[in-house]
């Protein structure tokens, strides 16, 4: 269960120290090591993940010369939904081309620590590690002309030293997969 408190805009970003898909354990920077920092809350099998991660794929490519770092964590309970297992991630990441680590978050308490709600759920982080913005790519899965319009947005604002104009968005999707 996510706790009450959810992170909201001009919160601290919680910590975030969880393995990738080849056990590799991935971290926020440290304050000022990146210009912005991407994190997504994703999944292998919802419709709504599954329909956004291309565009938040070219997202991660466009901005990565810009030092932006992207995360995307799966944190689904896998014995209730087995696409979302650590082998099903390896799967995955080994099928397609990710320009970011494929974090597992098998306790949970990522998920809870920073109250992500739904797949995908996104917070983009500033240098100091704010959060800037949070909530969805874009405002339809449906429509990949749309091109994660929002967090484009808010990272072009966060780079040019602003505070995002569109700060929160509701996120949607499908809900975290708790045990």
């Amino acid at each position: 269960m996510a706790q009450a408190t959810a992170t909201k805009v001009g919160d601290s970003a919680p910590g975030l120290e969880l393995p990738d898909t080849e056990g590799r354990v991935h971290t926020l920077p440290t304050p000022g090591e990146a210009s912005a920092t991407v994190v997504i809350w994703t999944c292998n099998h919802c419709p709504y993940a599954l329909a956004w991660h291309e565009r938040l794929v070219q997202l991660a490519r466009d901005y990565a010369a810009r030092g932006v770092r992207f995360l995307a964590v799966n944190s689904n309970d896998a014995e209730r939904y087995p696409r979302d297992s650590l082998e099903a991630m390896r799967e995955r990441v080994g099928s397609e081309d990710w320009p970011f680590p494929y974090l597992h978050d098998e306790s949970q308490q990522a998920a809870r620590d920073w109250a992500a709600q739904v797949t995908p759920h996104v917070y983009a982080l500033d240098g100091d590690l704010r959060v800037r913005y949070e909530g969805a790519p874009d405002a339809d899965h449906m429509d990949p002309g749309q091109n994660a319009a929002w967090l484009r947005a808010a990272l072009d604002d966060l780079l040019s030293g602003r505070q995002p104009r569109r700060a929160e968005t509701e996120p949607v999707g499908c809900s975290i997969k708790w045990k």
